[in-house]
């Protein structure tokens, strides 16, 4: 393939409910309602740390500096 990509680590649902500090079951219910990002690995949802940081830089409130 050529050159290397270093690939960015997947994390599981229990993972991201402690980084967000939410209980798993909240985030099984918004990544199935599409607001979490967020993909299947056959039937076990994984996430991508810097989506997951994406995503909270839009859901902040305030102004933008």
């Amino acid at each position: 393939m050529g050159k290397e990509r270093k690939q960015e680590g997947l994390v599981t649902v229990a993972q991201v409910a402690d980084y967000l500090r939410l209980n798993r079951f909240t985030v099984y219910r918004m990544v199935e309602r599409g607001k979490l990002p967020g993909f299947r690995v056959t039937d076990q949802w994984r996430f991508k740390i810097s989506e997951i940081e994406r995503w909270l830089q839009k859901q902040r409130v305030g102004k933008k500096r």
